[in-house]
């Protein structure tokens, strides 16, 4: 599966954004998705993931209450709308597929992966 992410940019603190994250190629609803994201210097950081159907999701503690992931079968999307954002949350943001029948929450566990796009928050 081939996966390219969108809709960073840059914006104030407290502002929002949605990115997407289009995949292409075998089955979307065989993929677990995930949200991660890396700040310079930092080590690539779990943000969320969902389950194939899209009933579980999971956030890290940092952004839990804030961000929010869904998907669009339908469409072969997945997307990550971020309200309330800190300048702690800048970062390139990267999306990943699994063909695992659970969520995962390690980098180390998703196959796939988008090539990034980058969230600046200014404060």
């Amino acid at each position: 599966v081939q996966l390219q992410a969108s809709g960073g940019g840059l914006v104030q603190a407290g502002g929002s954004l949605r990115l997407s994250c289009a995949a292409s190629g075998r089955a979307f609803s065989n993929y677990i998705m995930g949200w991660f994201r890396q700040a310079p210097g930092k080590e690539r950081e779990f943000v969320s993931t969902i389950n194939r159907s899209g009933v579980t999701r999971y956030y890290a503690d940092s952004v839990k209450g804030r961000f929010t992931i869904s998907r669009d079968n339908a469409k072969n999307t997945v997307y990550l709308q971020m309200n309330s954002l800190k300048p702690e949350d800048t970062a390139v943001y990267y999306c990943a597929a699994d063909p695992a029948r659970r969520t995962r929450d390690s980098p180390a566990d998703y196959d796939y992966w988008g090539q990034g796009t980058l969230v600046t928050v200014s404060s």
